[in-house]
């Protein structure tokens, strides 16, 4: 492997280690020790969530392809994963506000060792059941948890200000250490002991299961929907709250903006860094990437831990360097010709898209407790499950699309139009910024002319 990948990974993880070692009291938020308490075990069990997911990454392509499928066949698994996150997703996630948010993040548990069973058959039909499973276990992942904490913590009387600590604390953990060790142990159950490509599979389910027993052993329960409403009307009632608040609106586009983004890179790094089958290591590069969203999150905790300065004011930032890094692979494509010979090395257009992806990365690390934060201060609570997976179907229909045009478009045309998306990401979160600067000063102010925003 070349001393490339070995300097940048070297860079990240200086970084990251000086980032957490020069911060004083003024980059920390002061807290109790019975809220240090409760955040240390929520982070145990999202960090078992978030490894029970990460193990399985990496490997669902290369054991689709070990059971003789072509790309065809395994685009359409793809494609059914993320219909099923829109379609069921969304009805079952919807339920975490009416049943309960424990119950929701229980049958996350469920749903995603099911998916991990039907990994041991052949058989396309059950493989499609997996997808199914997992597009639902997803949803719920991404909506139940946080859900569950922000009640949870309200519940509890813990300053407002606290949730970004832990916000950061599980983004830093969950999807930067944890996606690394799972990473690192997935290898060495495929590879080292030579277990086979569902071992990974085996051992997320372990890892599920064990986070269940914690969450049926000590977590209370918790609902947003205090009447108990059908289940269509507590679809219009989010609807209508997406309406009728900018703020939500603007919130829920910005997250699909992005996170589209995000799920076409995942797509793209692979054959944007070797277009000529150049030889790079997979792993050693995700788990680069992975060390630059914890530098990212390890940011965002200092920026969260200052209450003067605003979330929606430095993501505009963010969103444009984001923006500009994934311009990177069309400007480099001007760099160099392709070489006669397929193979070799990264190349410099290569390595130069490699710190630029880490870059993405390192915003990545910033948006998660950034988008969590805004969204526990602007999702009413009543609804806060539903409105969260509402905001996944633009998401989860963009990404169907993409998948089944991956192959339409030249990568540079992709890219550039995540980098438009980011762009306009930016331009959103500034009117974000304008509606709660304005609803801050008529607050202030009382006056009646502005009282509008207030509803």
């Amino acid at each position: 492997m070349e001393s490339f990948y070995f300097v940048v990974f070297a860079c990240l993880a200086a970084l990251v280690v000086a980032m957490e070692l020069s911060k004083n009291s003024k980059d920390r938020i002061g807290t109790s020790s019975s809220f240090n308490s409760f955040m240390n075990s929520y982070i145990i069990v999202y960090s078992l969530m978030m490894a029970g997911d990460w193990l399985q990454g990496p490997y669902v392509y290369y054991l689709y392809s070990t059971y003789g499928f072509g790309k065809g066949e395994i685009g359409q698994l793809f494609i059914a994963g993320f219909g099923s996150s829109m379609l069921f997703g969304t009805l079952v996630g919807s339920l975490a506000d009416k049943q309960g948010r424990k119950r929701a993040c229980v049958t996350y548990c469920i749903t995603y060792m099911l998916s991990c069973v039907t990994k041991h058959s052949s058989e396309y039909k059950i493989l499609m059941l997996g997808r199914i499973f997992g597009g639902i276990a997803t949803s719920l992942l991404f909506s139940a948890f946080e859900s569950w904490l922000v009640a949870e913590h309200n519940k509890r009387g813990f300053d407002q200000q606290w949730l970004s600590e832990t916000f950061s604390k599980a983004i830093f953990l969950g999807n930067g250490l944890v996606a690394i060790i799972s990473g690192l142990f997935g290898n060495l159950l495929v590879d080292t002991l030579a277990l086979g490509p569902v071992a990974p599979f085996d051992a997320a389910a372990c890892f599920l299961a064990f986070g269940m027993v914690i969450i049926l052993a000590s977590w209370t329960e918790n609902y947003g929907d205090p009447e108990k409403k059908n289940l269509l009307a507590q679809f219009k009632g989010a609807a209508l709250a997406i309406a009728s608040d900018e703020r939500i609106a603007l919130l829920g586009a910005i997250q699909s903006l992005f996170e589209g983004s995000m799920y076409t890179f995942v797509f793209l790094w692979t054959p944007a860094l070797s277009p000529n089958d150049e030889e790079i290591p997979h792993g050693f590069i995700f788990a680069t990437f992975m060390l630059a969203s914890m530098l990212g999150s390890s940011f965002a905790s200092r920026l969260l831990a200052h209450s003067s300065l605003r979330v929606e004011s430095y993501m505009q930032i963010v969103f444009i360097i984001s923006s500009a890094s994934l311009l990177i692979p069309i400007l480099t494509n001007f760099l160099e010709t392709p070489p006669d010979v397929r193979g070799g090395g990264i190349s410099l257009s290569g390595s130069l898209q490699l710190i630029g992806f880490s870059t993405f990365e390192a915003c990545v690390g910033i948006f998660w407790p950034s988008i969590m934060k805004m969204r526990s201060q602007y999702i009413p609570e009543e609804a806060r499950s539903t409105i969260m997976n509402f905001f996944r179907i633009p998401l989860n229909v963009f990404v169907c699309v993409v998948l089944y045009n991956v192959d339409a478009f030249p990568i540079t045309i992709m890219f550039g139009m995540c980098s438009i998306f980011l762009f306009i990401a930016s331009v959103l979160q500034r009117r974000l910024e304008g509606i709660a600067e304005s609803q801050k000063s008529s607050k202030f102010s009382g006056c009646p002319g502005d009282s509008y925003l207030l509803n």
